[in-house]
């Protein structure tokens, strides 16, 4: 599979990987700023942003993606960034191909399984007339009856894409990641470990992560750390993204 990938910077590699609804765009802040001292790529993964729209999505095809983007593009170990959906990825990527992963950020996000909580948004994305949504202030004064955060609502509609007969579409394969789901919210498990240097980062205001997991998370990444950054919600890198970045690059330079 051919994921639509951006690339920025020069020297080691650096993957980041999105969480769901995302795009690489909700990305690239951040990977400018790391690409300072790395070659950073950012990725869509399957069914979403400009990546192939295929049957199925969960972790074990999604880190299948991942080998074989790395392969095609000559990587044979890189650092790996993964936000929510993109941290279960690299964590399933990271048990089945350590050699790969030099070492692992994994944002807002452990491997147990999640409670859903996106019903709501399913519901108003379906519920949105594409065809006959002239532009982007409408559908977003339409989401604002059923979300009233302004944060969500943009971050959705950058999966908006004008269609040249009038009207939009989702790049997102909104279908596909509904019918999906529960494989999005399923935990990750391994019978083997990873070991090399890993990095947890949890939002303070966030209830994806807690500190007191960090135990059952070293049963599979035992050397795994976890830093708390305060002020942030789930969308840890948006919130605080100069807090973040050091973060990461003290890490990666430890």
């Amino acid at each position: 599979m051919e994921l639509n990938y951006k690339v920025f910077g020069q020297g080691e590699p650096i993957i980041i990987l999105h969480g769901l609804f995302g795009t690489l765009d909700n990305w690239q802040t951040i990977a400018k700023r790391l690409a300072e001292n790395y070659m950073v790529f950012i990725i869509d993964q399957r069914n979403h942003g400009r990546s192939p729209h295929v049957d199925g999505l969960d972790y074990p095809s999604m880190a299948e993606d991942l080998y074989d983007f790395m392969n095609e593009n000559w990587i044979h170990q890189a650092r790996i960034i993964g936000h929510s959906m993109g941290g279960k990825v690299a964590m399933q990527f990271a048990l089945e191909n350590p050699e790969m992963v030099e070492q692992l950020v994994v944002v807002d996000i452990g491997p147990q399984k999640n409670k859903g909580n996106h019903q709501a948004i399913f519901d108003a994305l379906f519920s949105l007339d594409l065809k006959n949504t002239t532009n982007r202030k409408m559908a977003d004064a339409f989401l604002l009856e059923k979300m009233p955060d302004y944060g969500v609502r943009q971050f959705l509609l950058k999966n908006l894409s004008r269609n040249p007969s009038g009207g939009y579409r989702w790049k997102m394969n909104l279908e596909v990641i509904y019918e999906n789901y529960e494989n999005i919210l399923a935990a990750i498990e391994s019978e083997e470990q990873f070991d090399a240097p890993t990095l947890f980062i949890k939002g303070g205001k966030s209830d994806y992560l807690f500190e007191h997991q960090l135990s059952d998370i070293q049963m599979l990444f035992p050397s795994a750390t976890m830093s708390t950054i305060a002020k942030s919600g789930h969308w840890v890198h948006a919130d605080a993204p100069l807090e973040f970045q050091e973060l990461v690059e003290a890490f990666f330079q430890a």
